[in-house]
């Protein structure tokens, strides 16, 4: 079990790497995309790892009981971790979906364009930009709603994020010394 807790741990590092590198890194186009990619595959990773049925590593962790909370465990009871993941999850998976969405494979080859930063479609769409055709494009007011999504997501997701940290270090400190690779107290 411990083993298990430890690949763990490493893929929460990775992919918390990843997902602040992709955040920090919009503005850089195919880079922010390349980092995009980097957490999709560690979604994929981390769907694969729930299949090897350890309960470690089982997608049920993500889903909240509230049996036997009361009102003196309610801040440090298992449904309040396992909600913040479920929202971090949700954002994570939304965040990566839609910069994929955004991007179409170009960052990685798949596509013979170049990709297209969603600061410069949702830039396009604000100042009123329009095709040649003297209307607004379908395809960019779509790109444009996936891109202004693919921001508000980020920003949640670094949210919910914010308040798992505080959360663990407030109430669960062994686990957050664990996982942030800390000696245990003694």
């Amino acid at each position: 079990m411990l083993a298990v807790m430890h690949r763990l741990r490493a893929y929460h590092a990775l992919l918390a790497v990843l997902a602040i590198a992709a955040y920090l890194s919009a503005e850089w186009g195919r880079i922010h995309a390349w980092f995009g990619y980097g957490v999709a595959a560690m979604i994929v990773l981390r769907l694969a790892l729930a299949l090897t049925g350890a309960p470690q590593l089982g997608l049920m962790r993500f889903y909240p009981h509230f049996e036997g909370m009361k009102l003196g465990n309610a801040m440090t009871h298992p449904a309040i971790s396992r909600t913040l993941l479920l929202a971090i999850a949700i954002s994570l998976l939304g965040v990566t979906g839609t910069g994929i969405a955004m991007d179409r494979g170009r960052a990685i080859g798949l596509a013979g364009t170049p990709p297209v930063p969603s600061s410069a479609i949702v830039g396009e769409i604000r100042d009123g930009e329009h095709d040649e055709g003297g209307g607004s494009s379908g395809e960019d007011e779509e790109e444009g709603i996936v891109a202004e999504a693919h921001e508000l997501l980020g920003n949640l997701l670094v949210l919910l994020v914010g308040l798992h940290v505080s959360y663990l270090l407030l109430f669960k400190r062994p686990l957050a010394r664990f996982m942030l690779f800390a000696e245990p107290r003694k």
